[in-house]
């Protein structure tokens, strides 16, 4: 798993210097992408439709959705089962409640999840989003070189992404 760096630039010209830059540490091509609203992005390295679409917000949504159904299933069969005195099938549904519990716990504490819809207000300034892809051990390096060779560059967050999804 990736995480996502979102900086944003006053023009193209500052984000694709940032490119051309990271592209000579060693970050590839592939793993920049840049958006921007009523602005041609001509050089830069386009996001992709999923990307556009925030697909990695709605996987998110999603699987927080399932997690608290699950939950919530697991209560009614506690409920039922401490009434009926299925003491096994009691235990296994607070198990159940547990896990979904720890596994949402996780998720929230540990996973950073900025998206899309933080930006509209900067996009629709004419800002451009340059979202680059880095492994967790490259997180503090990178974001420490673009803010010292462009000060006009503002990172506004960070989030998980699966680069076999495309997202």
């Amino acid at each position: 798993m990736l995480r996502r760096l979102y900086f944003l630039f006053p023009d193209e010209k500052h984000a694709q210097l940032t490119v051309d830059q990271l592209l000579f540490k060693k970050i590839p091509l592939r793993q920049m992408h840049a958006m921007a609203k009523g602005v041609e992005l001509k050089t830069l390295p386009k996001a992709t439709e999923r990307q556009k679409n925030d697909t990695a917000f709605q996987i998110e949504q999603f699987l927080w959705k399932v997690n608290l159904l699950l939950f919530a299933a697991a209560l009614i069969v506690l409920v039922a089962s401490l009434i009926a005195g299925k003491w096994f099938l009691a235990g296994l549904s607070l198990v159940t409640m547990l896990i979904s519990y720890i596994g949402g716990k996780f998720f929230v504490e540990h996973v950073p999840h900025d998206h899309l819809t933080e930006f509209t207000s900067a996009l629709a300034h004419g800002e451009i989003l340059l979202m680059v892809d880095v492994p967790l051990y490259r997180v503090t390096e990178t974001v420490e070189y673009v803010e010292h060779q462009h000060p006009e560059a503002r990172l506004d967050g960070a989030s998980w992404m699966v680069d076999a999804f495309g997202i």
